[in-house]
Protein backbone atom coordinates (compact mmCIF):
# COMPACT_ATOMS: atom_id res chain seq x y z
CA UNK A 1 0.00 0.00 0.00
CA UNK A 2 1.19 3.50 -0.74
CA UNK A 3 1.63 6.00 2.04
CA UNK A 4 -1.20 8.44 2.65
CA UNK A 5 -0.87 11.46 0.37
CA UNK A 6 -1.47 14.90 1.76
CA UNK A 7 -5.01 15.47 0.63
CA UNK A 8 -5.53 18.82 -1.09
CA UNK A 9 -8.49 20.95 -0.26
CA UNK A 10 -10.97 20.33 -3.05
CA UNK A 11 -14.45 21.66 -3.57
CA UNK A 12 -17.17 19.51 -2.11
CA UNK A 13 -20.50 18.99 -3.83
CA UNK A 14 -21.95 21.99 -2.03
CA UNK A 15 -19.13 24.26 -3.17
CA UNK A 16 -17.31 24.07 0.15
CA UNK A 17 -13.70 23.07 0.59
CA UNK A 18 -13.34 19.41 1.39
CA UNK A 19 -13.55 18.56 4.20
CA UNK A 20 -15.21 21.18 6.34
CA UNK A 21 -14.83 19.06 9.49
CA UNK A 22 -12.72 16.18 10.72
CA UNK A 23 -13.84 12.59 11.21
CA UNK A 24 -13.82 13.14 14.98
CA UNK A 25 -16.01 16.23 14.68
CA UNK A 26 -18.46 14.46 12.37
CA UNK A 27 -18.69 11.46 14.69
CA UNK A 28 -19.28 13.73 17.68
CA UNK A 29 -22.14 15.47 15.85
CA UNK A 30 -23.73 12.24 14.64
CA UNK A 31 -23.57 10.45 18.02
CA UNK A 32 -24.65 13.36 20.21
CA UNK A 33 -27.58 12.99 22.63
CA UNK A 34 -30.94 13.01 20.88
CA UNK A 35 -29.59 11.92 17.48
CA UNK A 36 -30.54 8.64 15.74
CA UNK A 37 -26.95 7.41 16.13
CA UNK A 38 -26.57 8.45 19.76
CA UNK A 39 -24.11 6.22 21.61
CA UNK A 40 -23.76 5.20 25.24
CA UNK A 41 -21.43 3.05 27.32
CA UNK A 42 -22.34 -0.46 28.47
CA UNK A 43 -20.20 -3.05 30.24
CA UNK A 44 -20.43 -6.23 28.18
CA UNK A 45 -18.67 -9.35 29.41
CA UNK A 46 -16.62 -7.11 31.70
CA UNK A 47 -15.47 -4.78 28.88
CA UNK A 48 -16.66 -1.14 28.68
CA UNK A 49 -18.27 -0.99 25.23
CA UNK A 50 -19.75 1.81 23.15
CA UNK A 51 -23.17 0.88 21.75
CA UNK A 52 -25.89 2.51 19.66
CA UNK A 53 -28.43 3.74 22.22
CA UNK A 54 -31.43 3.48 19.87
CA UNK A 55 -30.63 0.24 18.05
CA UNK A 56 -33.19 -2.55 18.50
CA UNK A 57 -32.06 -4.62 21.51
CA UNK A 58 -32.62 -8.00 19.86
CA UNK A 59 -33.35 -9.46 16.44
CA UNK A 60 -36.89 -10.08 17.68
CA UNK A 61 -37.24 -6.30 18.08
CA UNK A 62 -35.80 -5.82 14.58
CA UNK A 63 -38.38 -8.30 13.28
CA UNK A 64 -41.20 -6.26 14.85
CA UNK A 65 -39.85 -3.11 13.18
CA UNK A 66 -39.87 -4.98 9.85
CA UNK A 67 -43.39 -6.31 10.30
CA UNK A 68 -44.60 -2.72 10.68
CA UNK A 69 -43.58 -1.99 7.07
CA UNK A 70 -46.76 -3.87 6.11
CA UNK A 71 -47.51 -4.27 2.42
CA UNK A 72 -44.27 -2.64 1.27
CA UNK A 73 -42.27 -5.01 -0.97
CA UNK A 74 -39.60 -6.91 0.95
CA UNK A 75 -38.14 -9.49 -1.45
CA UNK A 76 -38.29 -9.92 -5.21
CA UNK A 77 -37.21 -13.27 -6.69
CA UNK A 78 -37.83 -14.00 -10.35
CA UNK A 79 -41.58 -13.29 -10.70
CA UNK A 80 -42.30 -13.62 -6.96
CA UNK A 81 -42.90 -10.55 -4.84
CA UNK A 82 -43.09 -10.89 -1.07
CA UNK A 83 -44.34 -8.09 1.17
CA UNK A 84 -43.07 -7.39 4.67
CA UNK A 85 -46.42 -8.50 6.03
CA UNK A 86 -46.28 -11.82 4.17
CA UNK A 87 -42.71 -12.42 5.35
CA UNK A 88 -43.71 -11.74 8.96
CA UNK A 89 -46.69 -14.10 8.78
CA UNK A 90 -44.61 -16.92 7.30
CA UNK A 91 -41.71 -16.50 9.75
CA UNK A 92 -44.10 -16.42 12.72
CA UNK A 93 -45.93 -19.54 11.54
CA UNK A 94 -42.67 -21.43 11.10
CA UNK A 95 -41.40 -20.21 14.48
CA UNK A 96 -44.42 -21.73 16.20
CA UNK A 97 -43.83 -25.00 14.35
CA UNK A 98 -40.22 -25.05 15.58
CA UNK A 99 -41.46 -24.56 19.14
CA UNK A 100 -43.88 -27.47 18.66
CA UNK A 101 -40.92 -29.49 17.36
CA UNK A 102 -39.30 -29.00 20.74
CA UNK A 103 -36.82 -26.27 19.85
CA UNK A 104 -35.79 -24.46 22.99
CA UNK A 105 -33.67 -21.43 23.69
CA UNK A 106 -30.08 -22.12 22.73
CA UNK A 107 -30.81 -25.05 20.39
CA UNK A 108 -29.26 -24.78 16.94
CA UNK A 109 -31.33 -24.49 13.77
CA UNK A 110 -29.31 -24.73 10.55
CA UNK A 111 -30.28 -22.97 7.31
CA UNK A 112 -28.72 -24.27 4.08
CA UNK A 113 -30.20 -22.96 0.85
CA UNK A 114 -29.53 -20.58 -1.99
CA UNK A 115 -30.88 -17.01 -1.86
CA UNK A 116 -34.62 -17.61 -1.83
CA UNK A 117 -37.55 -15.81 -0.14
CA UNK A 118 -37.64 -18.76 2.27
CA UNK A 119 -34.12 -17.97 3.56
CA UNK A 120 -35.04 -14.92 5.70
CA UNK A 121 -38.23 -16.70 6.77
CA UNK A 122 -36.19 -19.66 8.06
CA UNK A 123 -33.56 -17.41 9.64
CA UNK A 124 -36.03 -15.32 11.64
CA UNK A 125 -38.27 -18.28 12.48
CA UNK A 126 -35.33 -19.87 14.26
CA UNK A 127 -34.50 -16.65 16.10
CA UNK A 128 -38.11 -16.09 17.20
CA UNK A 129 -38.15 -19.64 18.60
CA UNK A 130 -35.08 -18.76 20.66
CA UNK A 131 -32.66 -20.88 18.65
CA UNK A 132 -29.10 -20.06 17.66
CA UNK A 133 -29.48 -19.92 13.88
CA UNK A 134 -26.61 -21.48 11.96
CA UNK A 135 -26.42 -20.45 8.28
CA UNK A 136 -24.36 -22.95 6.30
CA UNK A 137 -22.51 -22.19 3.07
CA UNK A 138 -24.76 -23.38 0.25
CA UNK A 139 -21.70 -23.87 -1.96
CA UNK A 140 -20.25 -26.46 0.41
CA UNK A 141 -20.02 -30.09 -0.64
CA UNK A 142 -21.78 -32.89 1.23
CA UNK A 143 -18.85 -33.56 3.60
CA UNK A 144 -18.51 -29.83 4.35
CA UNK A 145 -22.24 -29.53 5.10
CA UNK A 146 -21.99 -32.63 7.29
CA UNK A 147 -19.24 -30.94 9.29
CA UNK A 148 -21.35 -27.81 9.84
CA UNK A 149 -24.42 -29.79 10.91
CA UNK A 150 -22.48 -32.09 13.22
CA UNK A 151 -20.18 -29.46 14.71
CA UNK A 152 -23.08 -27.13 15.52
CA UNK A 153 -25.21 -29.99 16.83
CA UNK A 154 -28.19 -28.61 14.93
CA UNK A 155 -31.51 -30.21 15.90
CA UNK A 156 -33.39 -28.78 12.91
CA UNK A 157 -32.17 -28.10 9.37
CA UNK A 158 -34.08 -25.99 6.86
CA UNK A 159 -32.67 -26.71 3.40
CA UNK A 160 -33.54 -26.48 -0.25
CA UNK A 161 -33.78 -29.61 -2.38
CA UNK A 162 -30.30 -29.24 -3.86
CA UNK A 163 -28.71 -29.11 -0.40
CA UNK A 164 -30.83 -32.09 0.68
CA UNK A 165 -29.35 -34.17 -2.14
CA UNK A 166 -25.86 -33.28 -0.90
CA UNK A 167 -26.43 -34.22 2.73
CA UNK A 168 -28.54 -37.37 2.33
CA UNK A 169 -25.66 -39.84 2.57
CA UNK A 170 -24.15 -37.86 5.46
CA UNK A 171 -27.19 -37.84 7.75
CA UNK A 172 -25.99 -40.84 9.80
CA UNK A 173 -23.05 -38.68 10.91
CA UNK A 174 -25.44 -35.96 12.19
CA UNK A 175 -26.98 -37.67 15.23
CA UNK A 176 -28.45 -34.49 16.73
CA UNK A 177 -30.57 -33.77 13.63
CA UNK A 178 -34.23 -34.49 14.40
CA UNK A 179 -36.14 -32.75 11.60
CA UNK A 180 -35.35 -31.47 8.09
CA UNK A 181 -37.66 -29.01 6.40
CA UNK A 182 -37.20 -28.94 2.63
CA UNK A 183 -38.06 -25.85 0.60
CA UNK A 184 -38.94 -25.92 -3.10
CA UNK A 185 -39.03 -29.70 -3.31
CA UNK A 186 -40.27 -30.99 -6.69
CA UNK A 187 -43.97 -31.78 -6.73
CA UNK A 188 -43.28 -35.49 -7.23
CA UNK A 189 -40.65 -35.70 -4.50
CA UNK A 190 -41.12 -38.38 -1.87
CA UNK A 191 -39.23 -38.70 1.40
CA UNK A 192 -38.54 -42.10 2.93
CA UNK A 193 -37.03 -40.54 6.03
CA UNK A 194 -39.82 -39.47 8.45
CA UNK A 195 -37.63 -36.56 9.61
CA UNK A 196 -38.04 -34.87 6.21
CA UNK A 197 -41.02 -32.55 5.69
CA UNK A 198 -41.77 -30.23 2.76
CA UNK A 199 -41.62 -26.67 4.05
CA UNK A 200 -44.56 -25.73 1.84
CA UNK A 201 -46.77 -28.18 3.76
CA UNK A 202 -46.42 -25.84 6.75
CA UNK A 203 -46.42 -22.36 5.29
CA UNK A 204 -47.29 -22.84 1.61
CA UNK A 205 -45.51 -21.18 -1.29
CA UNK A 206 -44.60 -17.50 -1.15
CA UNK A 207 -47.80 -16.41 -2.95
CA UNK A 208 -49.82 -18.04 -0.15
CA UNK A 209 -48.03 -16.33 2.73
CA UNK A 210 -50.37 -13.28 2.82
CA UNK A 211 -53.27 -15.64 3.65
CA UNK A 212 -51.54 -17.23 6.65
CA UNK A 213 -53.29 -16.53 9.98
CA UNK A 214 -51.93 -13.72 12.11
CA UNK A 215 -50.36 -14.95 15.35
CA UNK A 216 -48.53 -13.44 18.26
CA UNK A 217 -44.84 -14.27 18.52
CA UNK A 218 -43.61 -17.23 20.59
CA UNK A 219 -43.11 -16.23 24.20
CA UNK A 220 -39.35 -16.67 24.37
CA UNK A 221 -37.44 -14.14 26.52
CA UNK A 222 -34.44 -12.74 24.66
CA UNK A 223 -31.59 -10.53 25.87
CA UNK A 224 -29.18 -8.45 23.75
CA UNK A 225 -26.26 -10.58 24.99
CA UNK A 226 -27.93 -13.91 24.19
CA UNK A 227 -26.31 -16.02 21.48
CA UNK A 228 -28.21 -15.60 18.21
CA UNK A 229 -26.12 -16.93 15.31
CA UNK A 230 -23.23 -19.18 14.34
CA UNK A 231 -21.58 -18.16 11.07
CA UNK A 232 -18.79 -20.44 9.91
CA UNK A 233 -15.50 -19.01 8.79
CA UNK A 234 -12.59 -21.05 7.46
CA UNK A 235 -9.74 -21.89 9.80
CA UNK A 236 -6.03 -22.36 9.32
CA UNK A 237 -6.41 -25.95 10.50
CA UNK A 238 -8.57 -26.62 7.46
CA UNK A 239 -11.74 -26.97 9.55
CA UNK A 240 -14.23 -24.08 9.63
CA UNK A 241 -14.78 -22.23 12.90
CA UNK A 242 -18.23 -21.13 14.00
CA UNK A 243 -18.24 -17.50 15.13
CA UNK A 244 -20.94 -17.18 17.81
CA UNK A 245 -22.74 -13.85 17.47
CA UNK A 246 -25.17 -12.23 19.89
CA UNK A 247 -28.35 -10.29 19.21
CA UNK A 248 -26.45 -7.08 19.99
CA UNK A 249 -23.69 -7.98 17.53
CA UNK A 250 -26.24 -8.35 14.74
CA UNK A 251 -28.40 -5.34 15.62
CA UNK A 252 -25.33 -3.10 15.87
CA UNK A 253 -24.65 -3.68 12.17
CA UNK A 254 -28.29 -3.65 11.04
CA UNK A 255 -28.72 0.07 11.77
CA UNK A 256 -25.38 1.43 10.57
CA UNK A 257 -25.95 1.58 6.79
CA UNK A 258 -26.70 5.32 6.75
CA UNK A 259 -23.91 6.36 9.08
CA UNK A 260 -21.18 6.77 6.46
CA UNK A 261 -23.44 8.69 4.00
CA UNK A 262 -24.47 11.09 6.80
CA UNK A 263 -20.85 11.61 7.75
CA UNK A 264 -20.03 12.51 4.16
CA UNK A 265 -22.84 15.06 4.11
CA UNK A 266 -21.51 16.75 7.24
CA UNK A 267 -17.95 16.77 5.95
CA UNK A 268 -19.17 18.37 2.70
CA UNK A 269 -20.91 21.07 4.68
CA UNK A 270 -24.40 19.88 3.77
CA UNK A 271 -27.32 19.44 6.19
CA UNK A 272 -28.58 16.00 7.09
CA UNK A 273 -32.04 15.61 5.53
CA UNK A 274 -35.05 15.00 7.71
CA UNK A 275 -36.56 11.50 7.50
CA UNK A 276 -39.16 11.32 4.73
CA UNK A 277 -41.62 8.44 5.00
CA UNK A 278 -42.92 9.26 1.51
CA UNK A 279 -39.51 8.96 -0.16
CA UNK A 280 -39.18 6.25 -2.84
CA UNK A 281 -38.23 2.87 -1.43
CA UNK A 282 -34.55 1.97 -1.54
CA UNK A 283 -33.80 -1.27 -3.39
CA UNK A 284 -30.68 -3.41 -3.18
CA UNK A 285 -29.62 -5.91 -5.80
CA UNK A 286 -28.27 -8.74 -3.66
CA UNK A 287 -25.56 -10.61 -5.52
CA UNK A 288 -23.84 -12.11 -2.47
CA UNK A 289 -25.26 -14.97 -0.41
CA UNK A 290 -27.46 -14.56 2.64
CA UNK A 291 -25.23 -17.15 4.35
CA UNK A 292 -22.36 -14.62 4.47
CA UNK A 293 -22.44 -11.93 7.14
CA UNK A 294 -22.47 -9.26 4.41
CA UNK A 295 -25.65 -10.63 2.85
CA UNK A 296 -27.33 -11.34 6.18
CA UNK A 297 -26.15 -8.72 8.67
CA UNK A 298 -25.60 -5.79 6.31
CA UNK A 299 -28.10 -6.26 3.48
CA UNK A 300 -30.93 -8.38 4.95
CA UNK A 301 -31.03 -6.89 8.44
CA UNK A 302 -30.25 -3.43 7.07
CA UNK A 303 -33.28 -3.67 4.78
CA UNK A 304 -35.51 -4.79 7.65
CA UNK A 305 -34.46 -1.78 9.71
CA UNK A 306 -35.07 0.72 6.92
CA UNK A 307 -37.93 -0.88 4.98
CA UNK A 308 -35.84 -1.49 1.87
CA UNK A 309 -36.46 -3.91 -0.97
CA UNK A 310 -34.07 -6.80 -1.71
CA UNK A 311 -33.85 -8.07 -5.28
CA UNK A 312 -32.51 -11.63 -5.55
CA UNK A 313 -30.77 -13.37 -8.42
CA UNK A 314 -31.09 -17.11 -9.01
CA UNK A 315 -27.42 -17.04 -9.90
CA UNK A 316 -25.09 -14.21 -10.91
CA UNK A 317 -25.53 -13.15 -14.52
CA UNK A 318 -24.48 -9.64 -15.51
CA UNK A 319 -27.18 -9.16 -18.15
CA UNK A 320 -29.88 -10.38 -15.79
CA UNK A 321 -28.48 -8.16 -13.03
CA UNK A 322 -28.64 -5.05 -15.21
CA UNK A 323 -32.18 -5.92 -16.32
CA UNK A 324 -33.25 -6.21 -12.67
CA UNK A 325 -31.57 -2.93 -11.73
CA UNK A 326 -33.59 -1.28 -14.49
CA UNK A 327 -36.88 -3.09 -13.73
CA UNK A 328 -36.76 -2.71 -9.93
CA UNK A 329 -35.05 0.71 -9.92
CA UNK A 330 -32.32 -0.63 -7.66
CA UNK A 331 -30.50 2.09 -5.74
CA UNK A 332 -27.56 -0.07 -4.69
CA UNK A 333 -25.55 -2.95 -6.09
CA UNK A 334 -22.26 -4.58 -5.35
CA UNK A 335 -21.07 -6.98 -2.71
CA UNK A 336 -17.58 -7.75 -4.00
CA UNK A 337 -15.41 -5.82 -6.50
CA UNK A 338 -15.98 -8.49 -9.15
CA UNK A 339 -19.61 -7.48 -9.54
CA UNK A 340 -18.83 -3.79 -9.99
CA UNK A 341 -16.20 -4.59 -12.62
CA UNK A 342 -18.52 -6.90 -14.58
CA UNK A 343 -21.27 -4.30 -14.76
CA UNK A 344 -18.90 -1.47 -15.66
CA UNK A 345 -17.14 -3.40 -18.43
CA UNK A 346 -20.10 -5.23 -19.94
CA UNK A 347 -20.45 -4.36 -23.66
CA UNK A 348 -24.26 -4.11 -23.37
CA UNK A 349 -24.30 -1.88 -20.31
CA UNK A 350 -25.63 1.12 -22.26
CA UNK A 351 -28.66 -0.91 -23.31
CA UNK A 352 -30.03 -0.62 -19.75
CA UNK A 353 -31.23 2.31 -17.68
CA UNK A 354 -29.04 2.09 -14.60
CA UNK A 355 -29.59 5.69 -13.54
CA UNK A 356 -31.35 4.64 -10.31
CA UNK A 357 -28.04 3.49 -8.81
CA UNK A 358 -26.96 5.63 -5.86
CA UNK A 359 -24.34 3.31 -4.39
CA UNK A 360 -21.84 0.79 -5.71
CA UNK A 361 -20.32 -0.73 -2.60
CA UNK A 362 -18.24 -3.79 -1.95
CA UNK A 363 -15.88 -5.50 0.44
CA UNK A 364 -14.50 -8.94 1.16
CA UNK A 365 -11.78 -8.80 -1.49
CA UNK A 366 -8.93 -6.52 -2.56
CA UNK A 367 -10.07 -3.59 -4.69
CA UNK A 368 -7.90 -1.34 -6.80
CA UNK A 369 -8.09 2.47 -6.65
CA UNK A 370 -8.84 2.28 -10.38
CA UNK A 371 -12.25 0.81 -9.59
CA UNK A 372 -13.17 3.91 -7.56
CA UNK A 373 -12.36 6.11 -10.53
CA UNK A 374 -14.25 3.89 -12.98
CA UNK A 375 -17.39 3.87 -10.83
CA UNK A 376 -17.48 7.67 -10.77
CA UNK A 377 -16.85 7.84 -14.53
CA UNK A 378 -19.55 5.29 -15.35
CA UNK A 379 -22.17 6.24 -12.75
CA UNK A 380 -21.70 9.92 -11.86
CA UNK A 381 -24.66 9.82 -9.44
CA UNK A 382 -23.53 6.67 -7.65
CA UNK A 383 -21.19 6.85 -4.67
CA UNK A 384 -18.51 4.18 -4.53
CA UNK A 385 -18.12 2.50 -1.17
CA UNK A 386 -15.95 -0.06 0.55
CA UNK A 387 -15.61 -1.39 4.04
CA UNK A 388 -13.58 -3.80 6.09
CA UNK A 389 -15.03 -6.50 8.27
CA UNK A 390 -14.89 -10.18 9.08
CA UNK A 391 -17.30 -12.90 10.04
CA UNK A 392 -16.10 -12.24 13.59
CA UNK A 393 -17.12 -8.55 13.35
CA UNK A 394 -20.63 -9.40 12.09
CA UNK A 395 -19.73 -7.75 8.74
CA UNK A 396 -19.18 -3.97 8.75
CA UNK A 397 -16.46 -2.62 11.03
CA UNK A 398 -15.05 0.22 8.93
CA UNK A 399 -17.13 2.20 6.47
CA UNK A 400 -15.84 4.27 3.58
CA UNK A 401 -17.78 5.93 0.76
CA UNK A 402 -18.29 8.89 -1.56
CA UNK A 403 -15.87 11.81 -1.03
CA UNK A 404 -13.93 10.07 1.72
CA UNK A 405 -13.30 7.08 -0.51
CA UNK A 406 -12.36 9.23 -3.50
CA UNK A 407 -9.76 11.02 -1.38
CA UNK A 408 -8.34 7.81 0.11
CA UNK A 409 -9.04 5.08 -2.47
CA UNK A 410 -6.51 2.66 -0.94
CA UNK A 411 -8.05 2.85 2.54
CA UNK A 412 -10.87 0.79 4.04
CA UNK A 413 -12.10 3.83 5.98
CA UNK A 414 -12.43 4.65 9.69
CA UNK A 415 -14.17 2.40 12.19
CA UNK A 416 -17.76 2.96 13.20
CA UNK A 417 -18.10 4.87 16.50
CA UNK A 418 -19.08 1.60 18.22
CA UNK A 419 -15.70 0.04 17.40
CA UNK A 420 -12.06 0.46 18.40
CA UNK A 421 -8.95 -0.39 16.39
CA UNK A 422 -5.33 -0.64 17.34
CA UNK A 423 -2.15 -1.86 15.68
CA UNK A 424 -0.19 -4.38 17.74
CA UNK A 425 3.57 -4.89 17.52
CA UNK A 426 3.32 -8.61 18.26
CA UNK A 427 4.28 -8.16 21.91
CA UNK A 428 1.04 -6.61 23.17
CA UNK A 429 2.11 -3.00 22.62
CA UNK A 430 0.02 -0.57 20.56
CA UNK A 431 1.88 1.10 17.71
CA UNK A 432 1.50 4.80 16.80
CA UNK A 433 -0.25 6.05 13.63
CA UNK A 434 1.49 5.06 10.43
CA UNK A 435 3.27 2.03 11.92
CA UNK A 436 2.51 -1.43 10.55
CA UNK A 437 1.53 -4.43 12.68
CA UNK A 438 -1.38 -6.76 13.39
CA UNK A 439 -4.83 -5.19 13.42
CA UNK A 440 -6.77 -5.73 16.66
CA UNK A 441 -10.41 -4.66 16.99
CA UNK A 442 -13.16 -4.72 19.59
CA UNK A 443 -16.66 -3.31 19.83
CA UNK A 444 -20.39 -3.92 20.02
CA UNK A 445 -20.45 -5.92 16.78
CA UNK A 446 -17.47 -8.19 17.56
CA UNK A 447 -18.22 -11.77 18.63
CA UNK A 448 -16.44 -13.18 21.67
CA UNK A 449 -15.79 -16.83 20.84
CA UNK A 450 -15.84 -19.75 18.42
CA UNK A 451 -18.26 -22.62 18.83
CA UNK A 452 -16.61 -25.66 20.43
CA UNK A 453 -13.12 -24.25 19.76
CA UNK A 454 -11.69 -23.18 23.15
CA UNK A 455 -8.07 -23.12 21.96
CA UNK A 456 -8.83 -21.02 18.88
CA UNK A 457 -11.00 -18.75 21.03
CA UNK A 458 -8.23 -18.20 23.57
CA UNK A 459 -5.74 -17.40 20.82
CA UNK A 460 -8.00 -15.06 18.83
CA UNK A 461 -9.98 -13.21 21.52
CA UNK A 462 -7.74 -11.64 24.17
CA UNK A 463 -9.04 -9.16 26.77
CA UNK A 464 -11.93 -8.23 24.50
CA UNK A 465 -9.66 -7.65 21.49
CA UNK A 466 -10.06 -9.70 18.33
CA UNK A 467 -6.72 -10.59 16.74
CA UNK A 468 -7.68 -10.28 13.08
CA UNK A 469 -4.57 -11.76 11.50
CA UNK A 470 -4.45 -8.80 9.12
CA UNK A 471 -1.32 -6.68 8.80
CA UNK A 472 -2.39 -3.04 8.70
CA UNK A 473 -1.70 0.54 9.66
CA UNK A 474 -3.94 3.40 10.79
CA UNK A 475 -3.30 7.01 9.84
CA UNK A 476 -3.53 10.08 12.07
CA UNK A 477 -7.25 10.54 11.39
CA UNK A 478 -8.18 6.91 12.02
CA UNK A 479 -8.36 5.56 8.46
CA UNK A 480 -7.46 1.89 8.14
CA UNK A 481 -5.08 0.54 5.50
CA UNK A 482 -4.87 -3.24 5.08
CA UNK A 483 -1.32 -4.14 4.05
CA UNK A 484 -1.26 -7.94 4.05
CA UNK A 485 -2.67 -11.04 5.71
CA UNK A 486 -0.82 -12.92 8.38
CA UNK A 487 -3.02 -15.93 7.79
CA UNK A 488 -2.22 -18.21 4.89
CA UNK A 489 -5.41 -17.31 3.11
CA UNK A 490 -6.58 -15.81 -0.14
CA UNK A 491 -9.90 -14.21 -1.05
CA UNK A 492 -11.51 -15.05 -4.37
CA UNK A 493 -14.38 -12.74 -5.21
CA UNK A 494 -15.34 -12.43 -1.54
CA UNK A 495 -14.89 -16.12 -0.66
CA UNK A 496 -12.20 -17.01 1.89
CA UNK A 497 -9.94 -19.86 0.78
CA UNK A 498 -7.50 -21.20 3.35
CA UNK A 499 -4.51 -22.65 1.55
CA UNK A 500 -3.96 -25.52 3.96
CA UNK A 501 -7.43 -26.90 3.20
CA UNK A 502 -6.71 -27.08 -0.54
CA UNK A 503 -3.20 -28.38 0.10
CA UNK A 504 -4.62 -31.17 2.27
CA UNK A 505 -6.92 -32.19 -0.57
CA UNK A 506 -3.98 -32.29 -2.99
CA UNK A 507 -1.86 -34.30 -0.57
CA UNK A 508 -4.57 -36.96 -0.51
CA UNK A 509 -3.80 -37.74 -4.18
CA UNK A 510 -1.50 -40.78 -4.37
CA UNK A 511 0.87 -39.11 -6.84
CA UNK A 512 1.52 -35.94 -4.81
CA UNK A 513 4.72 -35.57 -2.86
CA UNK A 514 4.70 -31.81 -2.25
CA UNK A 515 1.95 -29.19 -2.63
CA UNK A 516 1.54 -25.49 -1.99
CA UNK A 517 -1.32 -23.11 -2.78
CA UNK A 518 -0.84 -19.39 -3.43
CA UNK A 519 -2.95 -16.52 -4.69
CA UNK A 520 -2.80 -15.52 -8.35
CA UNK A 521 -3.76 -11.90 -8.92
CA UNK A 522 -7.02 -11.43 -10.82
CA UNK A 523 -8.33 -8.07 -11.96
CA UNK A 524 -11.95 -8.54 -10.96
CA UNK A 525 -11.94 -11.43 -8.48
CA UNK A 526 -9.00 -9.99 -6.55
CA UNK A 527 -7.14 -13.29 -6.59
CA UNK A 528 -7.59 -16.94 -7.47
CA UNK A 529 -6.04 -20.12 -6.07
CA UNK A 530 -3.04 -21.57 -7.87
CA UNK A 531 -1.10 -24.66 -6.83
CA UNK A 532 2.45 -25.85 -7.34
CA UNK A 533 3.08 -29.56 -6.80
CA UNK A 534 5.85 -32.10 -7.16
CA UNK A 535 5.13 -35.77 -7.79
CA UNK A 536 6.42 -38.92 -6.20
CA UNK A 537 9.14 -40.74 -8.20
CA UNK A 538 7.60 -42.57 -11.11
CA UNK A 539 4.14 -41.06 -10.54
CA UNK A 540 2.15 -39.13 -13.13
CA UNK A 541 -0.77 -36.73 -12.81
CA UNK A 542 -2.12 -34.05 -15.13
CA UNK A 543 -3.37 -30.62 -14.15
CA UNK A 544 -6.94 -31.55 -15.11
CA UNK A 545 -6.77 -34.79 -13.11
CA UNK A 546 -5.61 -32.96 -9.99
CA UNK A 547 -8.26 -30.28 -10.41
CA UNK A 548 -10.96 -32.96 -10.69
CA UNK A 549 -9.53 -34.65 -7.60
CA UNK A 550 -9.83 -31.45 -5.55
CA UNK A 551 -13.25 -30.66 -7.03
CA UNK A 552 -14.60 -33.95 -5.71
CA UNK A 553 -13.57 -32.98 -2.18
CA UNK A 554 -14.03 -29.22 -1.91
CA UNK A 555 -16.39 -26.51 -3.09
CA UNK A 556 -15.77 -25.41 -6.68
CA UNK A 557 -14.47 -21.95 -5.74
CA UNK A 558 -11.57 -23.58 -3.86
CA UNK A 559 -10.29 -25.58 -6.86
CA UNK A 560 -6.95 -24.20 -8.17
CA UNK A 561 -7.40 -22.51 -11.53
CA UNK A 562 -3.76 -23.36 -12.39
CA UNK A 563 -1.58 -26.22 -11.21
CA UNK A 564 2.11 -26.20 -12.06
CA UNK A 565 3.93 -29.54 -11.78
CA UNK A 566 7.61 -29.36 -10.87
CA UNK A 567 10.06 -32.21 -11.21
CA UNK A 568 12.02 -31.15 -8.15
CA UNK A 569 11.09 -30.50 -4.53
CA UNK A 570 9.38 -27.22 -3.82
CA UNK A 571 11.78 -24.50 -2.59
CA UNK A 572 12.12 -24.27 1.19
CA UNK A 573 13.89 -22.10 3.73
CA UNK A 574 16.39 -23.56 6.25
CA UNK A 575 13.51 -24.33 8.63
CA UNK A 576 11.79 -26.44 6.00
CA UNK A 577 8.96 -24.00 5.28
CA UNK A 578 7.95 -23.75 1.63
CA UNK A 579 8.92 -20.39 0.10
CA UNK A 580 5.59 -19.33 -1.34
CA UNK A 581 7.00 -16.00 -2.53
CA UNK A 582 9.15 -17.98 -4.99
CA UNK A 583 6.14 -19.96 -6.16
CA UNK A 584 4.12 -16.84 -6.89
CA UNK A 585 6.83 -15.79 -9.30
CA UNK A 586 6.28 -18.99 -11.29
CA UNK A 587 2.73 -17.92 -12.12
CA UNK A 588 3.88 -14.40 -12.99
CA UNK A 589 6.50 -15.83 -15.35
CA UNK A 590 3.95 -18.10 -16.99
CA UNK A 591 1.58 -15.25 -17.86
CA UNK A 592 1.44 -14.37 -21.57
Amino acid sequence: MSQDPQQPQQPGQAGHAWPVMSIAEAHARLTAPGTPFETEQRVIRGIPTTVWKHAPPTLRDLFLIAAAWGDRTFVVYEDERVSYRAFALAATALAHQLVRDGVRKGDRVAVAMRNLPEWPVAFFAGLLAGAIVTPLNAWWTGPELEYGLADSGSRIAIVDHERLDRILEHLPQCPALERIYVSRAPADATFDDPRMVPLASLIGTSDAWPALPSQSLPLVPLDPEDDATIFYTSGTTGKPKGAVGTHRNACSVAVCAQFSPMRNLLRRGEPIPEPNPDAPQKAALLAVPFFHVTGCMSVLNGALAAGGKIVLLHRWDTLRAMALIERERCTSAGGVPTIAWQIIEHPQRDDFDLSSLENMHYGGAPASPELVRRIKETFPNAAPGIGWGMTETSATFTSHSADEYLHRPDSSGPSLPIGEMRIDDGFGRALPPGETGELLVRGANVVDRYWNKPEATAKTFVDGWLHTGDVARIDEEGFLYIVDRMKDMLIRGGENIYCIEVESALYAHPAIMDAAVVGIAHRTLGEEPGAVVSLKPGATASEAELQDFVRARLAAFKVPVRIIVLQEMLPRNPNGKILKSNLRKLFAQAEP
